[in-house]
Order: C-alpha cells, then structure tokens, then sequence
C-alpha cells in the first residue's frame, strides 16, 4: 500500500475514532450521570478521556509499521 494511501486511511480513521468515541462519551454521560455526584462525573470523564487513546494508538502502530520487504523470505537462500 502506497504510504501517501496508508497516512489518507490512517487520519481518516483517527478523525472518525474520536468523533464517534466523542459523541458515545456523551451520550453515557447524558444518560446516565445525570442523577449522580460530581465524584461520578470526575472519576467518568478522567477514564473515557483516556480511554480513546487505545485505539487510537493502535491505529498509529500500523500507521508507522514499515510493508516487508519483498524478496527478502529469499534473501537466505543461496542460489548455484
């Protein structure tokens, strides 16, 4: 795959992730913290602020994880 092709992917995904991860963060807090203390709202936030960087370093790895070589498999074998 094209690097230029991997990078256009790879932002692509990382804008949606925390858009998506954004709105769904909300939408719990919303629906679900309302009739909670403040500790609650702290203690979500701080975990699901986190949270979305597991993903997104995921898609980071194999944003900058170099394509094997080809012909290297062969590279080894000595040819007469």
């Amino acid at each position: 795959m094209p690097i230029r092709l991997k990078k256009l992917i790879g932002t692509i995904l990382l804008v949606a992730l925390v858009v998506i991860y954004a709105l769904i963060a909300s939408a719990i807090a919303v629906t679900r913290l309302a009739e909670y203390g403040s500790l609650a709202h702290f203690l979500f936030f701080l975990l699901s602020g986190l949270l979305w960087v597991l993903p997104a370093m995921g898609i980071i790895k194999w944003l900058i994880m170099e394509p094997p070589e080809r012909g290297r498999a062969n590279a080894n074998v000595i040819h007469t």
